[in-house]
């Protein structure tokens, strides 16, 4: 049985692992999208201090 990690690698070597990336890129190129993610990030940051 393959490990979690060979069976992630195999996904996104696919066809539909392709595709998933491929959308996860257009919609990081949306400044609405960056800042959502900057904001999450800033959240978790001063958790972190």
């Amino acid at each position: 049985m393959p490990s979690f990690s060979q069976r992630v690698r195999a996904f996104v070597a696919g066809p539909q692992g392709r595709r998933m990336i491929d959308e996860g890129r257009r919609q990081l190129a949306k400044p609405e999208n960056q800042r959502k993610l900057r904001s999450l990030l800033a959240r978790f940051q001063s958790r972190r201090r």
